[in-house]
């Protein structure tokens, strides 16, 4: 092939490259934003960089640098030199906004879920788990033994699930049903948005202990206490009895096909006639098209995402034959997969015994 025959990168294929690999940067800068409490420090008006700086303790020419930055990220608008004030996508790392992602932006910046992140080659040659190789043990025994990560994860989880809790209830025909287990529940945001919206509803929330720590707050804010219980235990070993429809958000994700196989086989040994399983996780399309509508309004995160479980958990993201699979495997019978309104890029799986 000749030099003649090599097209010329555009400038847009040229600016792609560039801001990919600036992205760990802005990754960091986000992350400085959240540990500085800029957002909080700006708040609803506009603010001079010199106050900010003043009030977080900073000197006025690096807080005016790092405003900037975050400006250029979209985060913030400068309106006059040195002159801030907050953009709709930044209110979103205030701590008391009612979608909140400061604690999901401060899980998923920390070094110890990137640290892994410098092996993904490693894991792409071996197939390997990079986080187990780098701090000798799993990501979930980690947190057990470090409780403030653990903390910041269930918070970070519990807002991911913001959109999801919001879209779901009205998704699925919850009215079949008269008790609903949340498998792997964590703070019960997803459940209790399911049960605020179906009053005839009772529910459990099943997870670790360390999983539940949040959980008690949870239903008592929604006043569900009277119709919902929490209860420990191990996925792999059993699920509780009693409910007619169980519920599985962003759990399979986390393991092997063997693993998950094992959860879904524990849910339907104490399946009722006519019950159900209803997995809510994104469904990868067979082919990547960035065109595609789900791909567009995903901006391709999943696809990261699935990397993630293969540094840090060893789980991985699916398509929809690989959930049929999943699910014929544990003895249970794919029903329908449909994307979830609202809560892109997830989709529910809803399975029967029958």
């Amino acid at each position: 092939m000749s030099k003649t025959d090599v097209r010329a990168p555009e400038a847009a294929d040229a600016e792609l490259v560039v801001r990919l690999a600036f992205g760990s940067m802005a990754a960091q800068t986000l992350r400085a934003a959240v540990r500085l409490k800029v957002v909080e420090l700006v708040g609803d008006a506009q603010r001079r960089a010199a106050d900010v700086a003043a009030d977080a303790g900073t000197a006025h020419q690096p807080m005016t640098r790092l405003l900037r930055a975050l400006a250029g990220l979209g985060l913030l608008a400068e309106h006059a030199p040195d002159t801030f004030s907050l953009t709709p996508a930044g209110a979103l790392l205030d701590p008391g906004h009612p979608a909140s992602l400061t604690s999901f932006a401060g899980m998923f910046t920390d070094p110890t879920l990137l640290r892994a992140w410098e092996h993904l080659d490693t894991s792409v040659r071996t197939g390997e788990i990079a986080f187990d190789a780098v701090f000798g043990t799993d990501f979930f025994r980690h947190l057990g033994q470090h409780p403030e990560l653990s903390a910041q994860f269930n918070a970070a989880m519990s807002q991911a699930t913001g959109a999801t809790a919001a879209a779901l209830p009205h998704a699925f025909d919850f009215g079949r049903f008269t008790s609903v287990t949340d498998v792997g529940g964590g703070d019960g945001t997803l459940l209790a948005g399911v049960l605020d919206a179906h009053p005839a509803l009772t529910g459990v929330v099943f997870d670790t202990t360390d999983g539940l720590a949040d959980t008690p707050r949870t239903l008592e804010r929604h006043g569900l206490t009277e119709r919902c219980s929490t209860a420990a235990g191990d996925f792999f070993h059993a699920v509780p009895k009693g409910s007619d429809l169980y519920l599985i958000k962003s759990v399979l994700h986390d393991w092997t096909d063997d693993q998950a196989v094992t959860i879904l086989g524990h849910c339907r040994a104490v399946l009722p006639p006519g019950g159900r399983v209803l997995i809510v996780e994104p469904v990868l399309p067979e082919v990547v098209d960035i065109h595609a509508e789900a791909d567009v309004t995903d901006g391709g995160t999943t696809y990261l995402t699935d990397l993630n479980m293969m540094v840090n958990v060893g789980g991985r993201e699916r398509t929809r034959k690989d959930f049929e699979d999943l699910c014929r495997r544990a003895g249970l019978t794919p029903i329908s997969i449909t994307p979830l309104a609202g809560a892109a890029p997830f989709s529910l799986i809803e399975a029967s015994a029958d």
